[in-house]
């Protein structure tokens, strides 16, 4: 018995070992191989996601579009309204009001800031490195009840209100099949200025060759967030330009015109 005790403290403690020395690098590359390869990532031109916002128990379906060449948008469906939410096409960033249903133009900063972020698909970590992109391996931390590895990113600082800030986000890796499950990052601007957001992913499936999260939930972190469950992930999509280009306003036809 006094064997089999001390074998399983040797076990245990060259089982922390190995988990202690992984490194950040290590980590993201099984990531990557666990998740469909590098080289099936480096194939994605472009990502449709569709999928149901849970709102006050109201489920509402959205559409969220990401190519490579940086145009992006999300399209909501809402009261038969079709509502188009950061919509980017390379240059300009754009949303349309809820209230007066126009298309309006974000400022220069949020136009820059969402110019930066084009180097994040199809993964923040697909070639951080060549972004100018660093991590660092802070060990290990409960999430949930899962353990995970927390590894800090650091991406190129964003522009708020004129000044430079710092662009860091915090990725909880399950130390099992090294997926992300949780983000974590300050919220710059706002209402919630100064706290924390908090993504969490769950229910990985594959599309393809590559595995995403089906299921999401996004909030402040520590409190109950927005669940998001996607119903299909679609890879390489055929997508108009036209749909990203800020609308022109159409003159408005008189009632005498009507008549």
């Amino acid at each position: 018995m006094k064997t089999f005790k001390l074998l399983f403290i040797a076990f245990t403690i060259c089982f922390t070992s190995q988990i202690n020395a992984q490194t950040a690098d290590e980590i993201i590359d099984t990531y990557f191989e666990n998740t469909g390869g590098v080289e099936n990532w480096q194939k994605i031109e472009g990502i449709k996601m569709s999928a149901k916002v849970n709102q006050g128990g109201m489920e509402i379906p959205i559409e969220i579009t990401q190519l490579k060449n940086g145009n992006q948008m999300t399209v909501i469906n809402f009261q038969g309204k079709v509502i188009k939410q950061g919509v980017f096409n390379g240059e300009s960033l754009w949303s349309t009001n809820f209230m007066t249903q126009k298309a309006e133009k974000s400022s220069q900063e949020a136009t820059d800031n969402m110019k930066l972020a084009i180097n994040d698909f199809p993964d923040p970590f697909l070639n951080y490195k060549d972004n100018g992109y660093t991590v660092e391996l802070l060990g290990n931390e409960t999430i949930d009840g899962t353990e995970t590895f927390k590894i800090k990113l650091v991406k190129k600082p964003v522009t708020i209100d004129g000044k430079q800030e710092e662009n860091v986000s915090y990725y909880f890796f399950d130390t099992e099949n090294f997926v992300p499950i949780a983000v974590h990052s300050e919220i710059k601007s706002g209402q919630f200025k100064g706290q924390m957001s908090e993504s969490k992913f769950s229910d990985y499936q594959e599309v393809g060759d590559i595995y995403f999260p089906f299921s999401l939930t996004q909030g402040l972190k520590d409190q109950p967030g927005q669940g998001i469950t996607m119903d299909k992930i679609e890879l390489n999509p055929t997508v108009d330009a036209k749909e990203f280009e800020f609308p022109e306003e159409q003159p408005e036809t008189s009632q005498e015109n009507k008549n």
